[in-house]
């Protein structure tokens, strides 16, 4: 708090005690007081007047101080009125008990709202679970349909699977740390899991994967590296060009490992590119194509900060898409 703003603070009350004071000395000359003497006693006042405000406005800014370096101290802010030093005078305590009921009442209501967040979460993972064995049973029924039916029912399958799997990670972006597991697992392994699950997509769009120099590990949380990639092979997949490859490789950078997924496929208008991470974004490529939800890269990137993974791309419209994950070094780890 500043002196002006203090100041500004007590104007009425600084006019109310001027007016007072110019009453008071009206009176007293009217009634035969000297004028020096007058004079006196104004002058008199004067440094009271001062010291008064002044020892009002140290003591003011001295409480403030206290309380917002009480406040930068606490990791939960929201504990202030409940960390608070006692109140000073009748006001601040009304003031402060004012302040602790509200904040009673914003904890309960964040506290039903996390729970109503984690019953949701927690349908959602199980709804997930459970229709994976309706679309087991769908697959095992294709194997008795004819070749070209058979191939359609699969790849459409693995599409709601793919929507699905998306959805639980969606209902875990919230809270990843309770489903991940840091350790050293190798790139082809993410990259061979990855191309499997997406098989019927990459052979029903005539997309060729190829692999170069996956023999390297990496620390990360294999299931969310694959789900990542995953998404990326389908990206890929969906917006191909004529005779589609999506190449996988690897290099060394420093102590750190990165993994280059590139497609030549119909690329990234260059001003549509910032956005692309954006949550429901889906740009004109997915208004074209059509099935696009602008979840799938929101989601890699949301996972990926969480892994402390770099994800960079870059895309020329006509050209390709290239994207470059970059997995950090064991010791720069912070989930470790």
């Amino acid at each position: 708090m500043t002196l002006r703003e203090f100041l500004s603070d007590q104007l009425s009350r600084i006019a109310l005690q001027l007016f007072c004071v110019g009453l008071a000395a009206l009176f007293l000359f009217v009634t035969g007081t000297q004028p020096d003497v007058l004079a006196l006693l104004l002058l008199a006042l004067l440094p009271v007047f001062v010291t008064v405000y002044a020892a009002g406005f140290l003591r003011q800014r001295a409480r403030l101080r206290e309380l917002e370096a009480i406040l930068n101290a606490l990791n939960r802010k929201y504990l202030f009125a409940e960390c608070a030093p006692p109140p000073k005078g009748i006001y601040e305590r009304r003031l402060f008990e004012l302040s602790r009921r509200a904040g009673r009442a914003m904890t309960g209501a964040v506290s039903d709202a996390q729970a109503s967040q984690r019953e949701y979460r927690e349908y959602v993972e199980q709804w997930v679970h459970e229709i994976k064995a309706p679309i087991t049973a769908a697959r095992l029924i294709c194997r008795d349909l004819d070749g070209e039916t058979r191939r359609k029912l699969t790849a459409e399958l693995a599409q709601v699977e793919a929507h699905a799997e998306r959805a639980l990670f969606y209902a875990r972006v919230g809270s990843p740390e309770q489903d991940c597991l840091l350790r050293l697992v190798k790139l082809e392994k993410i990259a061979a899991q990855a191309i499997e699950n997406h098989r019927s997509l990459l052979i029903q769009s005539g997309v060729r994967v190829e692999t170069q120099g996956l023999d390297c590990s990496v620390y990360t949380d294999e299931k969310w590296s694959v789900f990542i990639l995953g998404q990326l092979l389908q990206n890929a997949a969906r917006y191909r060009g004529p005779e589609p490859v999506i190449t996988l490789s690897a290099k060394l950078l420093g102590k750190q490992t990165q993994l280059v997924v590139h497609d030549n496929g119909i690329g990234i208008p260059a001003h549509e590119l910032p956005r692309v991470f954006d949550r429901g974004f889906t740009g004109s490529n997915g208004r074209n194509r059509g099935g696009a939800t602008g979840m799938g890269l929101y989601l890699c990137k949301k996972l990926a900060s969480f892994l402390d993974l770099d994800l960079h791309m870059v895309s020329q419209e006509g050209e390709g898409t290239t994207v470059t994950l970059t997995f950090p070094a064991k010791e720069n780890l912070t989930k470790l």
